[in-house]
This record gives C-alpha cells, sequence and structure tokens, in this order.
C-alpha cells in the first residue's frame, strides 16, 4: 500500500492525512468544497510547524511530508490508482452510504475500503458495495497526528486479509491498532458516551456545576479532560448522533441522549467549533475562557 485517498477534510480527514503523509505514503485529501480543503492544508501545515518547533522533525521532513498530499475536489481522479481509501465525512449514515456507493464504483477493485466512523455499522456500510471482503473500519481517534489508538473494526464479512494488511498498515504509521466487532459505538464509544450522558444528566439535574463535574473526573479519576470538556471538543452534535445510534442499535433505554444534550444540539451550542456548548470559547480561538450559564 503506498496510495491512499482520504475522503473528507475536516478534523479527522486532514489528521488522517497528515499522519500518512508524514509516513511516506502518497495521499490524495479529497472534499467537495475548496474552502475545506485550504483550511486542512493550513492545519496540517501548522501542526508540522509545531513538531518542527517541539524537533520532533526536521524542515527537510516538512518539506516531504507536505510534497506527499494532493489535494482535490474531484473524487474520481482522486480515486485512480489507490490502494485504500478512507472515508472521513460527517457522522451520518445516509452521507457515509453515498460516499461508499461512490468510492466503490471509482476506486480500483483491488482498494479496501475504510470508514472513520466512530459508531455506524460497518456491515450496513458494507452491504451497499461490491466488495464487502474489502471493507473495513478504521476509527482514529482525534487529535490524530497525537492519538495512538486506531480502533479496526470489521464488518461481517470482511475478510482476514484486509484485517491484516489494515492492522499492519496503522502499526506502520507508529499507531497502536485494537481489533473489534461490529456493534454499536464499538469499544470507545460505547463506554465514552453513556459517561459523557451522565455527567449531563447530573449537571441538568443539579447535582453539580460544570466545573465541579469536569474537576471531580479530573483529580479523583485521573482523566485528562473532564466529560462535559470533552463532550464540547468532540461535539455535540457528534456526540448525539452516536449515542442516537447506541439507543436505536441496542434497544436499551440506558442509552436515550439527556434532554439536554437534545436541547443544546438544537439550539446551535454544539461545544467548541460553535463557540460555545457547556463552556464558552473566545472569537476564532479554541482556548477555554468561562464555564456556561449551567453553573
Amino acid at each position: 500500500m503506498k496510495k491512499i485517498a482520504i475522503i473528507g477534510a475536516g478534523t479527522m480527514g486532514n489528521g488522517i492525512a497528515h499522519v500518512f503523509a508524514q509516513a511516506g505514503y502518497n495521499v490524495n485529501l479529497i472534499d467537495i468544497s475548496e474552502n475545506a480543503l485550504s483550511k486542512a492544508l493550513a492545519t496540517i501545515e501548522k501542526n508540522l510547524d509545531r513538531l518542527v518547533k517541539k524537533e520532533r522533525l526536521t524542515l527537510a521532513g516538512k518539506k516531504k511530508t507536505l510534497a506527499n498530499l494532493s489535494l482535490s475536489t474531484d473524487m474520481k481522479a482522486g480515486l485512480a490508482g489507490v490502494d485504500l481509501v478512507i472515508e472521513a465525512a460527517t457522522e451520518n449514515v445516509d452521507i457515509k452510504l453515498s460516499i461508499f456507493k461512490k468510492m466503490d464504483e471509482l476506486a480500483p477493485k483491488k482498494a479496501i475500503l475504510a470508514t472513520n466512523t466512530s459508531s455506524i455499522s460497518i456491515t450496513k456500510i458494507a452491504a451497499v458495495t461490491s466488495r464487502p471482503t474489502k471493507v473495513i473500519g478504521m476509527h482514529f481517534m482525534n487529535p490524530v497526528p497525537i492519538m495512538k489508538l486506531v480502533e479496526i473494526i470489521r464488518g461481517y464479512s470482511t475478510s482476514n486479509v484486509t484485517t491484516k494488511k489494515i492492522m499492519d498498515l496503522s502499526m506502520a504509521l507508529k499507531k497502536v491498532p485494537v481489533e473489534v466487532q461490529d456493534y454499536p459505538g464499538f469499544v470507545a464509544n460505547r463506554i465514552l458516551m453513556p459517561m459523557i450522558n451522565e455527567a449531563i444528566i447530573t449537571l441538568n439535574e443539579g447535582v453539580a456545576g460544570v466545573y465541579e463535574i469536569d474537576t471531580v473526573m479530573k483529580l479523583g479519576m485521573a482523566h485528562p479532560m473532564g466529560p462535559l470538556q470533552l463532550a464540547d471538543f468532540i461535539g455535540l452534535d457528534v456526540c448525539l448522533a452516536i449515542l442516537n445510534v447506541l439507543h436505536t442499535g441496542l434497544g436499551n433505554p440506558k442509552y436515550a441522549p439527556a434532554p439536554l444534550l437534545v436541547n443544546m444540539v438544537m439550539a446551535g451550542k454544539l461545544g467548541r467549533k460553535s463557540g460555545e456548548g457547556f463552556y464558552q470559547y473566545t472569537a476564532g480561538s479554541k482556548d477555554l475562557i468561562v464555564s456556561s450559564s449551567f453553573r
């Protein structure tokens, strides 16, 4: 595997493109938006500059990484001759199914089709393709250049050969792959999202405020980030989407999204990316400034 295509230039997509390009792979980053591609490139350059400043990457290494990266709004051209395609679009099942139909049509028959989904069934995605044995989940953690874990999710028909190739590829990226089976939320979000949801319920019931809940989990449980701040970081809309997948897929009321979370998403309070969630953020900055009015 030498030529990789990434579909979706958002936070996850540009991070995945970064790590593959830095590892020496030829990467086509594809998005329907020129603006999204420009922002992605700026983000990658900024992250590379940070590595250079920390002396974890040379200037020559930065130039080589950028030289390995191509940007395109043309999916047909971007998928020509690739060995692997990784879909990193928004966490919406209809969007992902539509993209996978196009990926299957346009990518070489030898190519493996992967998705960075954090909760949606790999089996369901694979079913819209003509190559279900070559469809697999490759769930990177955010921020991708820093986090080591990759959940490798096998669909019902995913072959042993495909799984081994993706496990080996993940290790070549200096990541730690963990193989899991195709059940709603996989492992990471099946455990993480109920914790975040319970923190939101605890807040809504007035047990404690935003700062207090996050402080308990940081200092009492040694979490690097409290669950409410983490929800803001992930995006409250993403948290809601994953909880809906868990609730629908497992049929257990314990996964029902907290009403407060539903209301915040409807109100456009999505966390850091919208400037306000459980905390408020300075305009144009990702720095935390004050907790929200829930205290």
